[in-house]
């Protein structure tokens, strides 16, 4: 049995990444890339998109490292879980769900990280050189697409947990 103690802070450094990784989302989709949109030119657009998610993503990817040890810990730890792929009640129905849109967005922050934001960042240096650069507002878009996407799918996700804990 876990110790009440670990399972507290277990369950506090769990809201606290959920809180960073959610709320950075939030804060790009709603408040930096519009107001960045509207006052940016393209050029610059790009490169701030870049220095953006060059400093995002390892807090994300952090605060997703800290998601699974901490969130493993704290299903092990329910009465309800039964095992791998049991599903035998509310609970773990809403879990599993859960962790397939979890699972949804660790691929779209992988795409966003390892394709997007280095196409981007090629397209930056090129046009800071002062080469002809391939129009990237299409990658722009998408990459806004993508965190949107991402914003979505955790408050899928938040919406999942209450779900099951109703059904705790």
């Amino acid at each position: 049995m876990t110790p009440p103690w670990v399972l507290t802070i277990a369950y506090w450094i769990h809201m606290l990444a959920t809180v960073i990784w959610i709320g950075g989302l939030a804060a790009l989709t709603f408040l930096v890339l519009p107001a960045a949109r509207k006052s940016v030119d393209p050029s610059g657009y790009a490169a701030l998109l870049g220095a953006i998610q060059k400093r995002f993503n390892p807090i994300a990817w952090l605060c997703l490292a800290l998601l699974v040890a901490t969130g493993m810990l704290q299903m092990s730890a329910s009465p309800r879980y039964e095992g791998f792929l049991a599903v035998s009640n509310p609970w773990a129905s809403a879990i599993l769900i859960k962790h397939l849109f979890i699972f949804g967005m660790v691929a779209v922050s992988a795409y966003l990280t390892w394709w997007v934001l280095p196409a981007l960042q090629r397209a930056a240096l090129l046009r800071a050189a002062g080469r002809d650069v391939v129009d990237s507002s299409a990658l722009e878009r998408q990459e806004v697409l993508l965190i949107r996407i991402n914003f979505i799918l955790g408050i899928v996700i938040l919406a999942l947990t209450a779900v099951a804990r109703v059904n705790a």
